[in-house]
């Protein structure tokens, strides 16, 4: 079973068929990329992608969907390890700069010293200062 790296986490799917890219059930579809199939397209939220009914780039017969395919096609990032068993799936080049566009930090959460959680949400509105530490 490949397993799929995303930016909310990872995750073991089943894939329906052998092929260069990555065919997922609609269950695995929406919950490694947040799509979900709709009369309308596939969607995530508010914003639907039209996919033409017969369009077998993306949908086969059996509602299957290649992950990879779509996830290229809108320009996000889908790539894999030589076997094809870990996939990892990222935000596409416009998606990044449209979050650098509003200068608002993404939400994460870390503990203090004595354990307690803070999320930089529960911030929002007041000043904050961030400095971060790398070793390489």
């Amino acid at each position: 079973m490949p397993t799929v790296l995303t930016d909310v986490g990872e995750a073991e799917v089943a894939a329906t068929r052998a092929s260069p890219g990555l065919w997922l059930k609609a269950a695995d579809f929406a919950r490694t990329t947040g799509y979900e199939v709709k009369p309308e397209g596939l969607c995530k939220g508010p914003i639907c992608v039209p996919v033409p009914k017969g369009d077998a780039r993306f949908v086969d017969d059996a509602g299957n969907i290649d992950a990879v395919a779509f996830l290229r096609y809108i320009g996000n990032v889908a790539i894999s390890d030589a076997s094809g068993d870990i996939w990892a799936f990222g935000a596409g080049a416009g998606e990044r700069a449209q979050t650098l566009d509003t200068l608002e930090a993404p939400d994460f959460e870390l503990p203090d010293f004595d354990g307690k959680t803070h999320r930089l949400s529960d911030y929002r509105g007041q000043k904050v200062f961030l400095a971060t530490w790398a070793s390489w």
